[in-house]
């Protein structure tokens, strides 16, 4: 497993490529929404697809943000109480 104690940034957006940041999931996510509607012109479609775009950005924009920064911190956290039981 990645020692990920020493990292300056517990923030995952500083890790990612421009290819996988917030601005560039929404747009796609809106793109992908729009695009069902002006291709197909039915609702139910894009009310499926509307789901699907929302539990996505649900994951990637706000759970897994979430997780990373809790785990980088006990990380952090946990290597500062080894440091000071082993000094």
């Amino acid at each position: 497993m990645t020692d990920l104690s020493n990292l300056e940034s517990s923030n995952i957006w500083d890790y990612k490529p421009w290819w996988c940041q917030p601005w560039s999931i929404l747009s796609t996510g809106i793109g992908l929404i729009a695009g069902s509607w002006i291709m197909f012109h039915i609702i139910w479609i894009t009310i499926i697809m509307t789901i699907l775009v929302t539990v996505w950005w649900s994951y990637f924009l706000i759970m897994y943000p979430r997780m990373f920064t809790e785990y980088v911190e006990s990380q952090k956290t946990k290597d500062n109480s080894v440091k000071l039981t082993s000094t």
